[in-house]
């Protein structure tokens, strides 16, 4: 038998149904990376992840496993794409006193960057989370930063940029304390402005050969 012409649109449409629709990935995952940013882990649902990012269910658990998973990958891709500025500063800044100093410069321009959320996320999506999984995650992100920031200064005292006996233990905890605070600050309304001017006086007691 002649398989009329009627019937090629009907196989067509035989063979594609129930296939996955297809997304961009980077975007879904830079939806996701907003949407923990601004509402936190625990407040951010299932059903708000698939809305943001324009797939089902079935879509994101293929594409990132479960919201424990993806949020894991979204810490990972903040760090890359927005959170950087601390570990490029070390890195490249002559003194830890030069590195703090342009850590919190761009904090304050970071934090409060118009077109998306305030803050830090690695800080902020820990609030009132009971995921306890979530919770060292994060709190390992954070510890990481001030082991780099003491190294620095230990690095510094031992070169005789920073005086013999100086506890760099403290120093690290109070530069990531002043982070913390500025982050938290820019949540609550505060300006690039002000956010530098906290910047300013943190450097103004930030110790001297």
């Amino acid at each position: 038998m002649v398989r009329s012409e009627e019937t090629k649109p009907q196989v067509k449409a035989a063979r594609t149904r129930g296939r996955p629709r297809s997304f961009d990935r980077t975007t879904a995952l830079e939806q996701a990376v907003l949407a923990f940013w601004e509402h936190g882990y625990e407040a951010t649902s299932v059903s708000d992840l698939t809305r943001v990012m324009g797939i089902g269910a079935p879509s994101l658990y293929a594409a990132f496993g479960d919201k424990q998973a993806l949020f894991a990958e979204v810490v990972t891709e903040y760090g890359t794409r927005y959170g950087s500025f601390t570990d490029r500063a070390l890195a490249e800044e002559p003194t830890a006193g030069a590195a703090v100093a342009r850590i919190l410069r761009e904090a304050a321009s970071e934090y409060t960057a118009p077109g998306r959320p305030h803050g830090c996320l690695v800080i902020h999506a820990a609030t009132n989370c009971t995921t306890p999984e979530v919770e060292d995650l994060l709190r390992e992100r954070r510890n990481a930063n001030l082991v780099a920031l003491e190294r620095r200064i230990e690095a510094d005292i031992a070169a005789g940029e920073l005086p013999a006996g100086l506890d760099a233990t403290a120093l690290a905890r109070h530069t990531g304390a002043v982070i913390q605070g500025m982050s938290q600050q820019a949540r609550d309304g505060a300006s690039r402005e002000e956010l530098a001017a906290v910047a300013e006086i943190a450097m103004n007691i930030w110790p001297r050969t």
